[in-house]
């Protein structure tokens, strides 16, 4: 089983992130992320969809993708060539006697704490998946309340971008067509 990160332009259009999720329901692929937003074009969009798969499973759901109309283009980022991030909202249960150590626990992992209340504080935390998992198992002992994630972003290192790949042929297969 493979992670695969893809980088999809689309149009932003009403209806476009229905389209493409349907289709992974439809084809019974795992979605682990989806994100997306409005680029620098606000005709543009741009959605990051992390999946896992063998080959077979991840190479279906780039050529599939590719296939819908509101899709500009899709490229699959090189994971070790690309700089990816995720975004973490934590709630953790806190007192007098483990607040420091919550505290200096954020501060090592370059943490934020947004909001303190005298049972709890919220962790806003930024990095790849591994670091946000590793940050979640350690705030266990003390008492996740509540969690929320942005799932997977990325993008690909160096000057290249992803309006520099080549857009794929959008001629109707023979099946399509009748």
């Amino acid at each position: 089983m493979r992670r695969a990160i893809f980088s999809v332009l689309v149009h932003n259009e009403y209806g476009v992130v229905t389209r493409i999720s349907g289709l992974f329901t439809r084809r019974g692929f795992n979605i682990t992320s989806f994100t997306g937003e409005e680029t620098d074009d606000p005709k543009i969009s741009r959605i990051t969809i992390v999946a896992e798969g063998d080959e077979r499973e991840l190479s279906q759901i780039k050529s599939q993708v590719e296939k819908l109309v509101d899709v500009i283009k899709v490229v699959e980022l090189d994971a070790k060539a690309s700089v990816q991030r995720e975004l973490a909202l934590i709630k953790v249960r806190t007192d007098d006697v483990n607040r420091t150590e919550v505290f200096q626990i954020v501060e090592t992992f370059r943490g934020k704490i947004i909001d303190i209340e005298s049972e709890s504080v919220i962790v806003e935390l930024t990095g790849d998946v591994s670091k946000v998992k590793a940050f979640l198992n350690l705030m266990k002992r003390y008492g996740i309340i509540e969690i929320v994630r942005t799932g997977g972003i990325a993008l690909q290192r160096g000057k290249e971008s992803i309006y520099d790949a080549p857009e794929p042929d959008k001629t109707p297969a023979k099946e399509e067509i009748q």
